[in-house]
């Protein structure tokens, strides 16, 4: 399996699809703020996230600016995923374009 690098204009379709949002940023700035409805993802918590989603289910993996979240979406493809994403231009650029669809907290 292999992932798709997407835009953000790309991935408004995709998240209305169901897709689960992968954030892979480190706690403090996902807490600061963060794609609505986003789940943080670390290496303590990947395994749980993988045996527990479903696997045909969309994923799209966010990090600062769209180049972590390339690996993170390489492997969860290789986990299993049918539909793995990468976002491009990552949260930065999301936040920019969207604010209104980011949220604090954790």
């Amino acid at each position: 399996m292999t992932f798709h690098c997407i835009d953000i204009s790309d991935a408004l379709p995709i998240i209305e699809n169901n897709a689960t949002i992968v954030d892979i940023r480190d706690l403090t700035s996902f807490h600061n703020s963060h794609m609505a409805n986003a789940v943080r993802l670390t290496n303590d918590n990947v395994q749980d996230f993988i045996d527990g989603t479903a696997k045909d289910q969309p994923v799209i993996v966010c990090c600062y600016h769209g180049n972590s979240s390339k690996g993170a979406a390489e492997y969860l493809a290789s986990q299993g995923f049918k539909e793995v994403y990468s976002l491009n231009g990552g949260f930065s650029q999301w936040s920019a374009m969207f604010p209104e669809q980011c949220e604090t907290g954790s």
